[in-house]
């Protein structure tokens, strides 16, 4: 059975984040970010050079976990958590993504350091159903 495209969008996304971030097989990377990447992300360089750069200087130790995933046209949002990042916090993400012509076109994130249990007003966790260790 074919995948509808709002499908095939969202699985190409966590392709990419994978293969980026978690793989780094930038051979890989290369064919699924488009060479007229345009990044609005305030902490990455611009360009798909910034991310791959960006990607390099990360601890191998990072992990990316996705909670939820929304496809609609050629925009993708992932909900997920960037975790052993080296960072004194997990970052919780919420990652934009614009696609063309089968490629990660362009990128838009907002960014926030997960909150323990103590630190929630609300009492519930950023991230999936408990919260961080």
């Amino acid at each position: 059975m074919k995948k509808t495209a709002p499908e095939q969008n969202k699985a190409l996304v966590l392709e990419a984040l994978d293969t980026l971030f978690i793989k780094r097989d930038y051979a890989a990377v290369e064919r699924l970010w488009s060479d007229r990447y345009i990044q609005h992300s305030a902490h990455i360089a611009p360009g798909r050079a910034g991310l791959f750069d960006l990607s390099r200087t990360v601890p191998v130790t990072l992990r990316y976990d996705n909670q939820l995933i929304v496809a609609d046209g050629d925009y993708v949002i992932a909900h997920g958590r960037f975790s052993s990042n080296g960072r004194p916090a997990a970052w919780i993400a919420a990652d934009i993504v614009r696609l063309q012509d089968g490629k990660l076109a362009e990128h838009w994130d907002v960014l926030q350091d997960e909150a323990a249990q103590a630190q929630s007003a609300s009492g519930l966790p950023m991230f999936g159903d408990r919260f961080p260790a």
